[in-house]
């Protein structure tokens, strides 16, 4: 059986970031709102049980959707809220309302880069970073299935394959690439397949159980962590919602989620009594909290773009 104050740190964590997307839903319905939205929800398991397997200063480089990457590495509702919402609570303070760009490096939230794709060079250059530094720390790059496409996918994992850095490739793998399904425009039958190209592990698990996202994601890391270079993990998973809020989804068939299981259901069934139900409660709450409170606060005055900028003289 796994360890219970695991299973009630995931389930917490789940928990809040399954109510931003309730909250996020109805935000873009009811109020003015000059961002997007990129649901994610029903994917929580695969970044809860990964971010779960990590260290704390362990780095995270992940691709926006949803919150549960910044929730399951430590990151408070207060601040996410604040980002998306524009507010100088953010974590950004204020910059990229809207779509999430939070980051917090002392958390090893490393934030995402500004194109699709540009995760992998970063999540290698904090690698390398630390196989030069011999620090131990593991770099995890998230992806879409779609995004393995892109020349950066392949001309990472050439040279962290060669140099055997500590890095994990962890795909979302929803089936879908905004309206194209990846069987239209992939030769492989899963993502994982093109880890052995490069000589490397290659695994696909099941997304919606959170443990076997865990236990996959540990194993990687210890292969990292010992010099044996990167890993390739694929989660399959299932988004409830389109690729925006608001998304028509002409492109799903009517019976898309009949297979549907819900990673929370899933772990609350681990366990005992009324543990989940105190858990969810709680979480409810203190996202509720969060939210008003970014609701309320101030909105950032246009200095917020000259910081974090650095020069060299």
């Amino acid at each position: 059986m796994p360890n219970t104050e695991l299973l009630e740190t995931m389930l917490h964590r789940m928990a809040m970031a399954r109510e931003i997307e309730t909250l996020m839903l109805r935000h873009t319905r009811e109020e003015k709102f000059s961002g997007w939205w990129h649901p994610g929800e029903g994917q929580e398991a695969a970044p809860i049980g990964a971010t779960a397997a990590l260290e704390a200063d362990d780095y995270v480089w992940y691709q926006g959707r949803g919150s549960a990457w910044a929730i399951g590495k430590g990151m408070a509702p207060g601040p996410i809220l604040g980002d998306l919402l524009g507010k100088v609570t953010g974590a950004t303070r204020g910059k990229g309302g809207g779509v999430p760009h939070w980051a917090d490096y002392s958390l090893g939230i490393m934030g995402e880069g500004a194109t699709l794709g540009s995760v992998y060079p970063l999540a290698a250059g904090s690698a390398l970073s630390s196989k030069i530094r011999k620090d131990g720390r593991v770099s995890i790059a998230n992806f879409g299935d779609g995004t393995s496409a892109r020349g950066t996918f392949h001309e990472t994992m050439m040279h962290a394959a060669a140099w055997k850095l500590p890095l994990i490739y962890f795909c979302e793998n929803n089936g879908l690439l905004v309206g194209t399904r990846i069987d239209q425009v992939s030769p492989t039958a899963n993502i994982a397949d093109l880890a052995g190209g490069y000589g490397i592990p290659g695994i696909t698990v099941d997304g919606q159980n959170v443990m076997a996202v865990y236990e996959a994601t540990r194993e990687a890391a210890a292969r990292a962590r010992a010099g044996d270079g990167p890993s390739l993990i694929e989660a399959k998973v299932t988004r409830k919602h389109g690729h925006y809020a608001g998304d028509p989804q002409h492109y799903r068939p009517d019976d898309y989620l009949k297979d549907y299981r819900d990673p929370l259901d899933l772990l609350a069934g681990l366990l005992k009594g009324n543990a989940a139900a105190r858990i969810l409660e709680e979480a409810k709450a203190e996202v509720l909290t969060a939210y008003e409170e970014a609701k309320a606060a101030p909105e950032p005055d246009v200095s917020v773009i000259e910081r974090d900028l650095y020069h060299v003289a």
